[in-house]
């Protein structure tokens, strides 16, 4: 899907094509701007077509002319009024050097425009026959025009003029299509024209044919005898195939009236020259449909890189305009993009007609064409045109029209001043008519009294009316003279009024340039000021982005410094809770140690207070017996945290563990019989292999050996011990676990807690406290003593001392 301005189906007419394409243009044209109107897509889509039409149906070509024609008709100025130079100019001529061009030109033996209607020729007669009469309806009408045509194409990316008359030389050798000089043939190869800049920068072709023309048919004409030159060929694709691009140029020249809108004003800077330049482009075509081979084949390549340079101008404009860059436009890789370079920068209008062919084979190749069409609407090329400004008050043919309208008819009602004489000698025969006549003045007789009192009565009579008719004259010369004075009279006032209101104008004027000048100034300031805050805004829209990213940078470095915060606070949190966990197990564990380090000591008090009392109560007379040694050495040895007071208490073997870092691994001795618990904290071991029953193998593989025991509190709750050791190697080969701590997990209820204290007989049966010993004996065949340094809780040590 494609989104264009207009989309036109294939039943549309040509006039509304037209109406809504080719006329703004030509309403730009009249008002002095340019515009360019090209047709693009592939080969056979119907470009030529659009652009001259079909018998009985002309074209936007023909159409663009007749509106021209019918807008500026009774304004055209005379043949050779406006002359173009060399340089893409145009000059005005008087009155005197137009007409000697016109002599010069009649003179010439090339055939004239015949003045009168014209004959068409009937093959382009239906084309040119528009009844529309569509023209422009403001149209500045103290302004004279002068259409200019001509027509060019671009083959082979060489530029040719197809107007040229190409004279007739014998001598020189002729040359045919296959490149080889030929003596009798009638064809001389076209001169390439070349492109050359005038001083306002347009690009325009030197040398090239450039004729006035007055009416739409003598244009067509002009162009039609251009057409017949243009190449075609015939391909694959399509029958008649335009192997150039084709340039129909409509310049309109055009100059005001001067003060008493009879002549041209002859001041160059107030004509205004603009152009129109319809294209009708070669279609882009693939070798491989067209089946072209030589000269096909190497037109092809032309046409189509022209068009792709074309494209890549477009594409640069258009990143150009949307991203801000300042990338150099290739208008100089192709004549095409050249010679239009002056409307891709903004001198006038530009239109383009996408011609598309459904036929199933041209999808591709069209897909291409309308996507390339979609993006030159994101570039914007139009600028308005200043026209120069007269100064001259508008109206003025109108009003010499009138005043010549008038003069002749007073001079047909007084008889035209040819005829004045005529009036006179008339007038001066009815008065010598209305004198008397003069009698016979002949004296035949000597004796005759009669002729002379005759004539001399008939002359007093004349006399008398002469007198009369000087007093009538004097009377009417009298009058006259005071119409004279009065009418001087009047004109005076009239002049003394005018340049009353004159001066007054000039003081308005005066003040309006003054006020205009002001109005400039204070524009160039505004402009500097203008100039100075977008570059301040853009400095400050700089720092914006700066300080944004600045901000943004902080931002995150501030969510990253949350985050690391927030990791570190649970981070602490758990090392907090660990830490609190681990002091509240050794608060416990110390507290553990130190009643077990009491009871040791009262045990021990307890023992000397029966041993006294032994030797007290021993009869006198019997010697004391000494315990063997045997017994001393089967006595417990005591288990205190504190050095032994018993003064010969044999020294504690120090066993130092092995370190926990080396990856060790342990043995799970838990037997069948074991209960599982719901306590919270449940023995977790990693690397463990868990057995049911001691053996040699897995102790092999392992350094540490511990041994879940469960049995019956006294307060009916299970109590589980974890009896841990180390694993060692013996002699033999075998294993050895030598028992070093004991673990305690047991479930207590608040209400039921009871503490440990010393027992409340402080004389215990002997039994009692042996018996006492013996289950702890059974239970652990090792002594433990908790010294600083133990990894089992925080700065505690346990060292083992075997039984």
């Amino acid at each position: 899907q494609y989104s264009f301005k207009e989309v036109f189906g294939t039943l549309v007419v040509q006039k509304k094509l037209f109406d809504v394409v080719a006329k703004p243009l030509v309403e730009d044209l009249i008002r002095g701007k340019n515009g360019l109107l090209f047709t693009y897509g592939v080969t056979g889509s119907g470009k030529t077509h659009t652009m001259t039409g079909s018998p009985g149906d002309g074209g936007l070509l023909p159409r663009c002319l007749d509106m021209i024609f019918n807008s500026i008709g009774p304004f055209q100025a005379k043949r050779f009024v406006f002359k173009l130079d060399d340089k893409n100019g145009v000059d005005v001529q008087c009155e005197v050097d137009a007409l000697l061009e016109r002599q010069k030109r009649e003179a010439m033996p090339v055939p004239k425009p015949t003045p009168g209607k014209r004959q068409i020729d009937p093959e382009i007669a239906d084309m040119i026959n528009v009844q529309d009469q569509c023209k422009v309806e403001e149209v500045d009408e103290d302004n004279v025009y002068c259409v200019f045509v001509s027509y060019i194409e671009i083959y082979n990316n060489y530029i040719y003029d197809l107007l040229e008359e190409a004279p007739f030389d014998p001598i020189k050798p002729k040359w045919n299509n296959c490149n080889t000089p030929v003596r009798n043939g009638d064809f001389i190869p076209p001169q390439s024209k070349i492109l050359r800049e005038d001083q306002n920068h347009n690009m325009y072709v030197t040398g090239c044919t450039e004729v006035e023309v007055k009416s739409t048919e003598e244009a067509f004409e002009v162009f039609w005898r251009g057409q017949k030159k243009r190449r075609i060929a015939n391909t694959q694709l399509n029958r008649e195939s335009s192997r150039s691009h084709s340039v129909f140029i409509i310049k309109l020249a055009q100059a005001p009236l001067d003060a008493d809108g009879d002549k041209v004003l002859q001041e160059k800077e107030q004509i205004t020259l603009s152009q129109l330049s319809l294209v009708d482009l070669a279609g882009s075509e693939r070798t491989n449909r067209t089946k072209a081979e030589g000269n096909r084949l190497r037109e092809a390549g032309n046409i189509n890189q022209s068009l792709m340079t074309l494209r890549t101008c477009i594409e640069v404009l258009r990143e150009n305009q949307m991203y801000g860059l300042n990338k150099m436009v290739p208008y100089r890789d192709s004549k095409l993009t050249h010679l239009f370079k002056n409307y891709f920068d903004g001198e006038g209008k530009v239109r383009m007609i996408v011609c598309v062919n459904p036929k199933a084979e041209d999808y591709e190749e069209s897909l291409q064409v309308m996507r390339f069409a979609e993006m030159t609407q994101e570039v914007e090329v139009a600028r308005p045109v200043d026209r120069p400004l007269c100064g001259l008050t508008p109206g003025r043919r109108f009003r010499n029209q009138a005043f010549q309208e008038e003069l002749s008819r007073k001079l047909e009602m007084r008889g035209g001043p040819v005829d004045a004489e005529t009036e006179e000698q008339s007038v001066l025969e009815t008065i010598l008519q209305n004198f008397p006549p003069l009698p016979a003045c002949e004296l035949l007789d000597i004796n005759d009294d009669q002729t002379l009192p005759k004539l001399i009565e008939v002359l007093e009579k004349r006399h008398k009316l002469r007198q009369m008719l000087i007093k009538e004259f004097s009377k009417a010369v009298l009058t006259f003279k005071t119409m004279l004075q009065e009418f001087d009279c009047s004109v005076a006032s009239k002049e003394n009024y005018i340049k009353g209101r004159l001066s007054e104008k000039e003081k308005t004027i005066a003040g309006q340039k003054t006020e205009i000048e002001r109005l400039e100034k204070k524009i160039k300031t505004l402009e500097y000021k203008i100039e100075i805050l977008e570059k301040t805004a853009t400095i400050y829209e700089e720092d914006k982005r700066n300080l944004q990213q600045e901000l943004e940078s902080k931002s995150q470095k501030l969510q990253r410094q949350a985050s690391d915060k927030r990791r570190l606070e649970a981070r602490f949190q758990g090392m907090v809770a660990e830490t609190t966990m681990k002091w509240e197990k050794e608060c416990e564990r110390r507290v553990a140690a130190k009643q077990l380090e009491m009871q040791n000591k009262l045990w021990v008090k307890d023992e000397k207070l029966k041993q006294l009392k032994a030797i007290v109560t021993e009869p006198k007379n019997d010697k004391p017996e000494r315990p063997s040694r045997e017994r001393d050495r089967e006595k417990p040895v005591q288990r205190s945290v504190s050095p032994s007071p018993v003064p010969n208490a044999p020294p504690v073997r120090l066993r130092h563990r092995r370190s926990r870092s080396a990856g060790e691994r342990w043995v799970d001795h838990k037997p069948p019989s074991n209960l599982p618990t719901e306590t919270v904290m449940q023995p977790h071991v990693p690397h463990a292999i868990t057995v049911a029953a001691a053996s040699e193998k897995a102790l092999a593989k392992c350094d540490k050996y511990m041994l879940t025991h469960q049995e019956l509190a006294s307060d009916g709750e299970i109590e589980t011990k974890l009896i841990k050791g180390d694993v060692f190697k013996t002699r033999g080969g075998g294993q050895a676990v030598q028992f070093t701590d004991i673990e305690t997990l047991k479930q207590e209820s608040p209400t039921g807690r009871k503490r440990r204290s010393s027992p409340s007989n402080p004389d215990p049966p002997e039994d009692a406290a042996e018996s006492e010993w013996t289950d702890v004996e059974t239970r652990c065949s090792v002594a433990v003593e908790m010294r600083a340094g133990s990894a089992l809780g925080p700065g505690y040590e346990h060292h083992a001392q075997p039984k």
